[in-house]
């Protein structure tokens, strides 16, 4: 198992193996990536054995900003046959297992290979099971990781709960809400998900708490906080979904977002607005500097290029300004599957 397999989004192999390569060679660990754009998966192969299990076990994976999903492990080809008996066969070479994933790249070949997948998991269960690779009710065991390239390849991988995604190919299923005004919405549920513990959520999620939201209209992110019961301020020049001004949770604010300023501090600080992420970033950075929230999500829209590049350089110039305004804040950033050309920044202050 000399290689990690990494899930992203379509067209962001090249960010993948960026960020990949300097992570590792931060760690002082020696490999190099193979990525093809519009794949959806980076290979990151290791030369020397051991490095790539290093690898996995060392970096955070919740500090990794384009990477949805990882798994540790290697490519098998299998007959069309028999995919099964090759499969428990590799899964020797590995731990045991806790649970079965299936599954394949976030593409239009991927998608057209579900009816194989959903054919071949009772079999390949019972089989794990049959043999003891597969041990449901050890749940302190890693993940058994099947990813199919075709019917005839699949990577036989392994991943730790604790450090990786909680999904399979690092897709949480959500579903646009009944009632929520725009697809939007699910960005920031999916923030939610990704960066607070979901023990977390009553406190820091928490029913009459204030919270501003910049760049509202029509109000898919303000749904999502008025649902958790919060009072919210919207500030947009277009105009509010009717439904979130009759809750009685909602103040209407018609300003620009980059300029609005609050009245008084507020919880949580949202922010979707479509423009250059440097502004977007000293935007957060005053936000935070100056005590106006106390937790923030806010996206940053990637130019065409040197999109890894821009993201470091965001980040680093929000933690120039905490620093220099004595302010500590743990910051974090991750491609979400809701975002598109963006990433969701979160923020939050220590007290």
């Amino acid at each position: 198992m000399q290689e990690l397999l990494l899930h992203c989004r379509p067209g962001f192999e090249g960010e993948v193996a960026a960020e990949m390569q300097q992570r590792a060679g931060e760690l002082g660990i020696a490999g190099y990536p193979v990525a093809k754009t519009g794949e959806a998966l980076v290979r990151f192969v290791c030369p020397q054995p051991g490095d790539a299990e290093r690898l996995i076990r060392k970096l955070d994976f919740r500090s990794l900003i384009f990477v949805r999903q990882w798994a540790l492990g290697s490519w098998l080809d299998v007959p069309a046959e028999d995919r099964i008996s090759p499969i428990i066969t590799a899964c020797a070479a590995g731990p045991l297992a806790s649970e079965l994933w299936l599954e394949t790249a976030d593409t239009n070949d991927g998608k057209a290979m579900a009816a194989l997948l959903k054919k071949l998991r009772a079999p390949l269960q019972s089989s794990l099971e049959k043999t003891r690779f597969l041990r449901p009710k050890k749940t302190d065991l890693p993940r058994l990781h099947l990813c199919f390239e075709s019917g005839q390849r699949v990577f036989v991988g392994w991943s730790w709960a604790e450090n990786a995604a909680p999904w399979p190919m690092g897709i949480p299923r959500l579903r646009v809400p009944k009632g929520a005004p725009s697809r939007s919405t699910l960005k920031l549920e999916e923030a939610w998900h990704h960066f607070i513990p979901r023990d977390d959520w009553d406190s820091r999620l928490a029913a009459g708490m204030t919270a501003v939201d910049l760049g509202a209209a029509p109000g898919g992110w303000t749904w999502q906080l008025v649902n958790r019961l919060m009072k919210v301020t919207a500030i947009d020049n277009g105009p509010m979904a009717q439904s979130l001004m009759d809750s009685g949770q909602v103040e209407h604010i018609q300003a620009d977002g980059y300029m609005y300023k609050p009245k008084r501090p507020v919880n949580w600080m949202v922010c979707d607005i479509v423009d250059k992420p440097a502004r977007s970033s000293a935007l957060l950075a005053r936000w935070l500097s100056r005590g106006w929230c106390h937790e923030a999500v806010i996206n940053f829209k990637l130019p065409m290029k040197r999109r890894y590049e821009e993201v470091i350089q965001c980040m680093e110039h929000v933690q120039k300004a905490l620093d220099a305004a004595g302010v500590e804040a743990s910051l974090a950033c991750k491609q979400l599957y809701s975002d598109r050309e963006e990433v969701t920044c979160h923020a939050r202050v220590k007290r």
